[in-house]
């Protein structure tokens, strides 16, 4: 042990001792370092006493240039749809004929049928005053729609009606007569009941009862109806409809 300690004694008084020159100095205290340079004519003093300038940053790649997205056209309105021009009627007349008798009534509608059928014709019972009233069916067209109406009336146990086989209610379905207006109400209630629909009340028509025509069509035709007309009834004057 004491010899350990001994030694350790030893080397540090050696190393202070050449530390302190004891044992001589270099005549240079770089002379040591210069043997152990490699290469020294490669050096380059860059600055004297003054710190080396920052490396220039490092320059990012500039980036790709995008194109610059098209501007968006402004939204133009919407055109509006042309409405569909609808065909522009011609002005319509209304002419009427009244108090026409019956077979008057049946001439003048065939003339107007044949020549103006553009027309559209109505005509209406005008029953004199003084002959009751009546629940009845209007007449009907053909012969073939007053049977099919009486088959539906006898399928309802309706029975008691006739058929008018002439004058100015020909082809109409009389379903009672009565003295007053209150006794034909009375009867097309009863009737309504059963399901009959189509049953009116007027005047009774009589002997004294007219027809009123009417024609209803375009207004350039006009002058050519009315001329038409008082050829075939001469007597008959054309009258604007009320």
């Amino acid at each position: 042990m004491k010899v350990l300690v001994f030694l350790l004694v030893l080397v540090n008084l050696l190393f202070y001792a050449f530390g302190a020159g004891y044992f001589g100095r270099l005549d240079n205290p770089d002379a040591g370092r210069l043997e152990h340079q490699v290469k020294p004519e490669r050096m380059r003093i860059v600055s004297r006493g003054e710190a080396p300038a920052a490396a220039p940053a490092k320059e990012e790649p500039a980036k790709e240039e995008q194109p610059n997205p098209a501007p968006a056209e402004p939204a133009l309105p919407e055109v509006a749809k042309e409405e569909v021009a609808k065909p522009v009627e011609p002005p319509s007349v209304c002419l009427a004929w009244e108090h026409l008798s019956v077979a008057d009534a049946d001439r003048l509608t065939g003339v107007l049928a044949n020549k103006f059928k553009e027309f559209k014709l109505s005509r209406r019972l005008v029953a004199a005053e003084g002959n009751g009233w009546w629940v009845h069916i209007p007449p009907l067209a053909s012969k073939a729609e007053v049977e099919k109406k009486a088959g539906e009336l006898r399928n309802l146990e309706v029975t008691d009606f006739f058929v008018v086989q002439e004058g100015v209610s020909r082809s109409a379905i009389s379903l009672g007569v009565f003295s007053s207006e209150k006794g034909a109400q009375d009867r097309l209630a009863e009737l309504k009941s059963k399901g009959v629909r189509s049953a009116r009340v007027a005047p009774r028509p009589g002997k004294d009862s007219t027809v009123k025509l009417q024609a209803t069509g375009p207004a350039t035709d006009k002058s050519a109806l009315i001329a038409a007309a008082g050829k075939a009834l001469p007597k008959a004057e054309a009258l604007v409809c009320k």
